[in-house]
């Protein structure tokens, strides 16, 4: 065999694993004198639960074993795809196209321990060698040996080969990827839900740019600027294009790698004249990221809701202590005379303050019972969701934000009204027109924290709230969205205005 296909994500790469190859390609071995091909799956991710270490330096590692070992080999990254019976398949097409070389079953030996893997490639005629699982007892996989790094387990270095110590502590990947696997927000695949449409959300984002610059470019500091939560970095090409911050740092934290992948195009597209420009694929939730007092302007901009909505709450960290911990992050970073403005949905200053609620059921379908939207498209739930009244969209809502979000909705008839809590009755009305992203939007709760909440949370981290603070109202969203088909009174009759739905809130060293 001219070739030994060791298919798999190699974020980290065991002893067991060089003795293996070793023995394969050494004189009188099986493999005897065969290239080992280091087929790099998810190569295209990176900062995620599931694929923390970026491709580069997995292929560092890689070829610094190569070299240690003696080993002839050849990288080639292979970029993930959802699971699918074609995954070998795939995978041989990719290496063999990058690498211009036939490698059919006549040319190749597959190494691989995972089951589902191994029979796709017997299927396709390959002879496959077990190598782990070949073992007794079954030596350690590489992503066992990296949960150990991420549950501080001082082993994984006597398990782990030297080039992968040698490449994980160099450039300071040992915490990186502690961070990554036990992070209590981030998904598997580096987003904060797997149902949202990230080409929608960024679109969304772009269009809003302009107007949330208009909101907060009065109160931006020149220096460092750092616009966490980014998005596709639309907010920070405003910056660049006013002239007070020609001679700032720019700087944007984005987690969602879909987001990421557009920030990192536009650099390349050179849409910053700025050459100052650094996007960072992070999570500010963990750890602090920055040196303590080096940025002088921190920006979020519907960013802070998600941190409290993607707090799981059955986890030890709480939804109140996640933001908690985020706003003193923020505030030691901070540099003397610097600000951080958070822009962002605000619950009422009276959540707990029950209210009716009467809602048109003139304008749509009024389906018996509210369906199980879990599986469904994201075309067939939109269209669903656009074929309900506006008091069917809410049933439909109580059960999905109970599901998705954790939260429960108590409610009590009242005459043809709805008797709730005020918070929950302006979470579903700023909520009920999202039908294109509903199953993630019911993810989320914009009413978790109210402006008096916000005050506590500046204080608590050592933050003055600064003059420009406020909570406001978004007229347009009532008018056009919500009064033409609800209407909110006391228990008793008497008609109640509509409370606040945003806030800006400027936070200065005290």
């Amino acid at each position: 065999m001219r070739y030994l296909l060791f298919p798999g994500r190699h974020h980290l790469l065991t002893r067991f694993q060089a003795a293996f190859l070793r023995a394969q390609t050494a004189p009188g071995g099986p493999s005897a004198g065969a290239t080992v091909v280091w087929a790099v799956t998810s190569a295209n991710h990176h900062t995620t639960k599931r694929n923390p270490v970026p491709f580069h330096r997995r292929e560092a590692a890689i070829e610094r074993l190569s070299v240690l070992e003696g080993l002839r080999s050849l990288v080639v990254p292979v970029h993930d795809v959802p699971p699918s019976a074609d995954f070998a398949a795939t995978t041989v097409k990719t290496c063999s196209e990058a690498l211009q070389l036939g490698l059919g079953p006549a040319e190749v030996t597959v190494a691989c321990s995972t089951p589902s893997v191994v029979a796709m490639y017997s299927e396709l005629g390959y002879r496959v060698l077990p190598v782990e699982d070949a073992q007794d007892p079954t030596a350690e996989r590489p992503w066992e040996v990296l949960l150990r790094i991420a549950a501080r387990d001082p082993r994984w270095e006597q398990l782990a080969h030297q080039a992968s110590v040698d490449v994980l502590q160099r450039y300071g990947l040992v915490d990186h990827i502690a961070r990554c696997v036990n992070d209590p927000v981030i998904g598997d695949d580096g987003g904060l839900t797997t149902t949202r449409d990230y080409h929608t959300y960024a679109e969304s984002f772009e269009q809003a740019s302009e107007r949330k610059w208009a909101q907060i470019r009065e109160f931006v500091r020149p220096g460092r600027i750092l616009d966490i939560g980014c998005a596709t970095g639309g907010l920070l090409e405003r910056v660049d294009r006013d002239p007070r911050f020609h001679e700032s740092d720019l700087l944007g934290v984005e987690v969602a790698r879909h987001l990421m992948a557009e920030c990192e195009h536009k650099v390349n597209q050179g849409r910053f004249r700025n050459p100052n420009v650094f996007f960072y694929q992070r999570n500010m939730l963990g750890d602090a990221v920055f040196p303590p007092r080096s940025i002088d302007t921190s920006i979020t901009v519907a960013v802070t809701h998600e941190i409290w909505s993607y707090t799981r709450p059955e986890t030890a960290l709480s939804r109140r202590r996640a933001v908690q911990r985020f706003a003193d992050n923020i505030a030691a970073h901070t540099a003397p005379g610097g600000v951080w403005i958070n822009a962002d949905v605000c619950g009422p200053d009276e959540p707990d303050r029950p209210v009716r609620l009467s809602l048109d059921d003139s304008d749509g379908a009024n389906p018996a019972a509210t369906v199980d939207l879990q599986g469904w498209g994201q075309d067939r739930v939109a269209e669903h969701i656009r074929s309900l009244s506006t008091r069917a969209k809410f049933a439909q809502f109580r059960r999905d934000f109970e599901r998705n979000a954790g939260v429960r909705i108590e409610v009590a008839a009242s005459g043809d009204a709805l008797l709730l809590r005020l918070a929950d009755a302006m979470d579903f009305l700023t909520r009920k027109d999202y039908a294109d992203n509903w199953l993630s939007e019911t993810r989320e709760q914009f009413c978790g924290l109210s402006y008096p909440d916000w005050q506590h949370i500046l204080a608590s981290a050592g933050l003055r709230l600064g003059p420009g603070s406020r909570a406001w109202r978004n007229d347009w969203l009532i008018e056009n969205r919500i009064a033409p088909v609800a209407r909110i009174s006391d228990p008793d009759g008497t008609r109640l205005d509509w409370p606040v739905t945003h806030l800006l809130a400027l936070g200065y060293p005290a």
